[in-house]
């Protein structure tokens, strides 16, 4: 198996798609490093990695504290072997017009969902540099292309992290390290976020259909992890905002005026007293689906042609070996 035997560690692996991704992985034959503040969600993701026959390592984390993640990866190292994936995953947001945001709400998005990524990526790094290998995954988002309203604190996190691992990339390059960088870019996927993440809208949040069941996300970022690329998409909307947002930004956000109001909330009204994970954990266990599972869909094509365009490549181009034949044929 592709990643049998390695060491993965995996933030925000309680609920969502970083627990379908570290049950991806153990499928794979890894060792799981499970980091997240809920304790719940990290001892339901345990048992599902175990019950594959993997073996699972859990920790409560605050990713925005980078002594906490330091001391993390530490004791991964001691107690699991030296770490071959680390993949940053850790995220909460606010679904709010900027004029109703507060400034601790921008802060704490911002700790967590970019300085997280910081601090899981220098935390790797150190371990990682005097072996000269290991890969690091940062589970991007079309949002850090493309800004859509109402996730404007969450928005520009993944705006920063972008630029970050763009510095780091080239910075590696120019050491000519070995170890290598790559960010999954997702789209729109049916995860707990939408029943805890902090809102002021009038009813229940939801990500912007169409939406993916979080096991597709999950299958992308354990390929790129294998992989030496430097970006990969998951689901076509993720592909469309960020190649339209690049030459039609004005038409994108004559779209988004409406379409990004609308399609981020459904018809139910939000219950009173919602509790929401932005600044503690909401400790029970969610496990990785959300609401969304009569609609969210199983499949990315997209995702498949991006894992196998070698050989849809290489059958798009046997039809055509005759005809080239022929014709160097007519040149002798």
């Amino acid at each position: 198996m592709l990643h049998s035997r390695k060491v993965i560690v995996i933030s925000g692996a309680s609920a969502g798609v970083g627990r379908a991704t570290a049950i991806e992985f153990a499928r794979s034959g890894a060792t799981v490093a499970l980091l997240a503040r809920g304790a719940a969600g990290l001892a339901g993701a345990k048992a599902e990695v175990e019950a594959l026959g993997a073996t699972a390592w859990v920790k409560t984390v605050d990713v925005a504290d980078a002594q906490q993640v330091d001391d993390a990866a530490a004791q991964i190292e001691a107690e699991l072997g030296p770490i071959d994936i680390w993949v940053n995953n850790a995220m909460v947001t606010v679904l709010s017009p900027v004029s109703k945001m507060q400034a601790e709400e921008y802060r704490r998005v911002t700790e967590v969902t970019y300085l997280g990524t910081v601090h899981g990526t220098c935390a790797a790094l150190r371990h990682m540099r005097p072996r000269n290998r290991g890969t690091i995954v940062q589970v991007g988002s079309a949002l850090a292309y493309r800004a859509i309203p109402l996730q404007s604190a969450y928005c520009a996190a993944k705006f920063a992290c972008r630029g970050f691992t763009d510095s780091l990339r080239v910075e590696l390059e120019h050491e000519r390290s070995s170890i290598h960088v790559t960010t999954v870019h997702l789209a729109a996927f049916n995860t707990p976020q939408f029943d805890w993440a902090r809102t002021r809208l009038d009813k229940k949040p939801q990500p912007m259909p169409p939406i993916f069941q979080p096991e597709v996300a999950a299958r992308g970022i354990v390929w790129a992890a294998g992989q030496r690329r430097r970006e990969v998409c998951v689901g076509f909307p993720a592909v469309k905002a960020i190649w339209g947002n690049k030459f039609f930004p004005l038409i994108a956000d004559q779209m988004l005026k409406d379409d990004g109001y609308q399609g981020q909330k459904d018809d139910v009204p939000l219950p009173p007293g919602r509790p929401d994970n932005l600044f503690e954990p909401v400790d029970r266990d969610m496990g990785s689906h959300g609401r969304f599972d009569a609609d969210a869909r199983n499949h990315s094509r997209q995702l498949w042609l991006t894992m196998h365009r070698g050989a849809v490549a290489t059958a798009m181009l046997l039809p055509l070996l005759p005809l080239a034949m022929l014709l160097l044929r007519k040149k002798r």
